[in-house]
């Protein structure tokens, strides 16, 4: 999935970036109050989204 799909997704809920690193985007759920990390590539493997909505409580993405 591209990874401009998947912060658009975070963003829908309620997702905001805590901060930017080299390699990775730090981003906080507001309505859950846990974080996560998103790599820095315009790929990233869909496994790997799944993971990370998990690891935010939210919805997990479907690709499109």
């Amino acid at each position: 999935m591209k990874r401009h799909a998947l912060m658009s997704w975070l963003k829908q809920h309620d997702c905001i970036v805590e901060r930017e690193g080299r390699s990775h985007t730090q981003v906080y759920c507001r309505t859950t109050g846990k974080s996560a990390s998103v790599p820095r590539h315009t790929e990233i493997n869909t496994f790997t989204g799944r993971g990370i909505c998990k690891d935010l409580g939210i919805p997990v993405i479907e690709e499109r």
